[in-house]
């Protein structure tokens, strides 16, 4: 028996003869909704666009990727080192096509819905021969009612979806990143069969309101019947007990067949218990209407940015926040990937290492994730700013005509916001990546009113248009291959825009920085070549290499995070590809396991720490003999006071040659100045500044700088 789970799963569907059966049991007098999962192996081949291939002889996993069929198509989503801007087409098929089948006992229901969660690059539905509906977006969710063409017994499914990004009509975003070389097409996210009577509830949306401890809920509901009354009934459990803690339930609503009706309520919730990266706790919410029912889970929490103190705003008390970038659909390309990303065990410990580096937020990067990452985010405890997948570039540098429209923008933008909004994870809205777009910002506009919580938007290189909204930085000094530390003495601690100076009027939200990346194996990207030839020179090792990079983030993040000018840093990237010819990557020795390289964890670690510490000395070299002068800055993203020892250390060889110790008191969310004067040594040599905070609730915490000691008199 092969051991490779996707090797288990191959022999298991091989064995089955590609018998994809689910008895769904469903009679007209069976009302209640039923979800029925249409996960797992599906056949699956390529063709054409118009008509269905004849021989259907590959097996894939959905959700998933056609790179992961077997046998395995020959280069999918292959597109070439050159293919900027215009997409190329796929030389060997114009689509693939997935198929299963399925099973319905009695007859239809009054209501059968087909969702597809995501799928590139676009997606015709064709149940039983006959065409149900496409959906051209590749990134939000598809909807096709499947009630007419469903037959009494085994029904054939099908679904197209395009081989390449050519496959999509003009002006349907397409998910372009200027660093991907490959875009494989694939049914991406889950698909499931909803079977209901009628009036049915379309879609509920969760609000908290933490002044009363209650939750308002807009409930959708239609009637695909004759006319008809309904009474929706709403209850609140805590998720993992059941306990009841709220419930109410509607006045008779009246429905014309044909017709719908927005439902709004408000709970009082007993006990209200706030959801928090640190206390991820969740609510259940269950709405029954008699011919239907529907469950979502939600978090009481709010989120804000005040444009006041610019900064953001958790369950009205302000909030620090430390994070990172996923950027999921270059990982899609890597070669490690394989089914890692639908592996739910993978994804929730991918989240459990990000919560280990002190991080509390998360940016889904240049595309969102699988509806599951957004569950498994909600119970671990991380904010997410979650990305429309746009990147066209800023005003001076971008290589393609933008040829953006807000109104197909903002229809996409609301699917994407129907999917998301109940997830208390889900805490910032981003409607691009680093681009220039007035037609972006027009869309934001459109659809901000659909959140009844009222999120922050973030739009990249627009002008922030609502107060509260974010200013994005990526202060990226290392993309000058000259650049030192050591310049970082210098630099404005107020961050700026990429295209837009910052205004100051706006909370600023750094979430990428940093430019000197790495590849798993240690050797530059092509973006960091110069950068580490002028470090280190021409021959540097890669064991140098990994120490360097670690120590200056760690050294930027203090400093980021040390002036107390940006709402969120968040670092650039957790999760990435790496390949020679990438430009950037990630930090994994072992992205199977999830083995962070030990450098990168030792001292960037550190810098993320709630309790923290920054010397802030900046110089590459002292006169020995002499006394100098460390500042040491040490901040408090808590909400408790912390009491403590700050220890200060010359080291030479990394043995201490020279200790101070003072005593700080650091209030709740404060931060605090302390100075030291060090004589240095009277041998000129490498040496090292140690700062550390002794016993934190975190542990020790070090900040470190290098620096070398040069002869006194020697008129330097």
């Amino acid at each position: 028996m092969p051991t490779n789970p996707l090797s288990r799963w191959l022999a298991a569907a091989l064995a089955a003869g590609y018998a994809l059966l689910i008895a769904t049991g469903a009679d007209a007098a069976d009302l209640h909704r039923r979800v029925v999962p249409l996960d797992g192996s599906w056949q699956v081949a390529e063709g054409g666009m118009d008509r269905p291939p004849a021989d259907f002889s590959r097996v894939v996993p959905v959700p998933g990727l056609v790179s992961l069929a077997r046998p395995a198509f020959i280069d999918p989503g292959l597109e070439g080192t050159d293919a900027k801007g215009t997409p190329r087409k796929d030389p060997r098929r114009d689509a693939f096509w997935y198929r299963r089948t399925f099973r319905i006992d009695g007859p239809a229901p009054a209501v059968a819905t087909l969702k597809i969660g995501m799928a590139m690059f676009g997606t015709r539905a064709i149940l039983n021969g006959r065409v149900v509906g496409d959906h051209p977006p590749s990134f939000t969710p598809g909807y096709f009612d499947l009630r007419d063409a469903l037959v009494n017994g085994q029904n054939e499914l099908l679904i197209r979806v395009g081989a390449d990004r050519a496959a999509l009509p003009p002006g349907i975003p397409d998910g372009f990143d200027f660093e991907k070389t490959r875009y494989i097409p694939g049914i991406f996210d889950s698909v499931e069969l909803v079977l209901s009577g009628t009036p049915h509830i379309v879609s509920v949306q969760v609000a908290p309101d933490l002044t009363d401890g209650s939750v308002r809920v807009e409930t959708e509901v239609r009637n695909a019947g004759k006319s008809a009354v309904a009474t929706l009934r709403f209850t609140v459990r805590e998720a993992k007990s059941g306990k009841v803690v709220g419930g109410t339930a509607s006045g008779p609503v009246s429905l014309a067949g044909g017709s719908g009706q927005t439902v709004d309520v408000r709970i009082p919730i007993a006990g209200c218990h706030l959801w928090s990266p640190e206390d991820p706790f969740l609510y259940r919410l269950e709405v029954d209407g008699g011919a239907d029912a529907l469950e979502t889970r939600f978090g009481m929490r709010t989120f804000q940015f005040d444009p006041k103190t610019r900064k953001a705003v958790l369950n009205g008390r302000p909030y620090f926040m430390r994070g990172s970038n996923i950027t999921l659909y270059r990982f899609f390309e890597d070669s490690e990937c394989g089914d890692l990303p639908w592996n739910p065990d993978w994804v929730r410990l991918l989240h459990r290492r990000m919560k280990e580096m002190h991080w509390n937020c998360l940016r889904y990067c240049i595309g969102f994730a699988p509806e599951a990452w957004y569950r498994i985010a909600d119970e671990e405890g991380l904010l997410i700013q979650d990305e429309f997948p746009i990147w066209y570039g800023g005003s001076t540098w971008s290589k393609l005509p933008i040829g953006l429209n807000s109104p197909e923008l903002a229809a996409e933008y609301a699917e994407w916001m129907r999917e998301r909004w109940n997830h208390p994870s889900l805490a910032i809205w981003d409607a691009s990546n680093e681009t220039t777009s007035t037609e972006t910002s027009a869309a934001v506009q459109k659809v901000r009113g659909l959140d009844l919580s009222r999120r922050p938007w973030d739009n990249s290189y627009g002008t922030p248009r609502v107060a509260g909204d974010v200013f994005e930085s990526h202060p990226y000094h290392f993309n000058n291959p000259d650049y030192k530390l050591s310049d970082l003495a210098a630099e404005n601690p107020v961050p700026q825009g990429n295209e837009l100076p910052n205004p100051g009027d706006s909370p600023v939200v750094i979430n990428e920085y940093g430019w000197l990346w790495l590849n798993r194996d240690g050797t530059p990207t092509l973006l960091t070549q110069n950068v580490y030839r002028n470090l280190l020179g021409p021959d540097s090792t890669t064991a140098q290499r990994r120490h360097l990079y670690a120590r200056y983030l760690a050294a930027e993040t203090e400093f980021w995070r040390s002036h107390r000018h940006a709402a969120a840093v968040m670092h650039f990237t957790s999760l990435g590809y790496s390949r020679p010819s990438g430009q950037t990557s990630d930090h994994w020795l072992d992205v199977a396991k999830l083995i962070w390289e030990p450098e990168f964890f030792q001292y960037v670690r550190d810098s993320f720490a709630p309790v923290g510490v920054m010397i802030d000395a900046w110089a590459e070299e002292y006169e020995a003999g002499r006394p100098h002068e460390f500042a040491v800055a040490v901040i408090n993203d808590l909400y408790q006071d912390w009491k403590g020892t700050v220890r200060l250390r010359l080291l030479r060889e990394g043995r201490p040659v020279g200790e101070q110790r003072m005593d700080a008191a650091v209030p709740a969310l404060g931060k605090v100045n302390l100075g030291f004067t060090v004589r240095m040594p009277a041998e000129p040599g490498p040496c090292q500044i140690e700062a550390t905070l002794v016993g934190t609730p975190y542990g020790d915490v070090r900040s470190l700088r290098d620096f070398s000691i040069f002869p006194g008199g020697a008129g330097r």
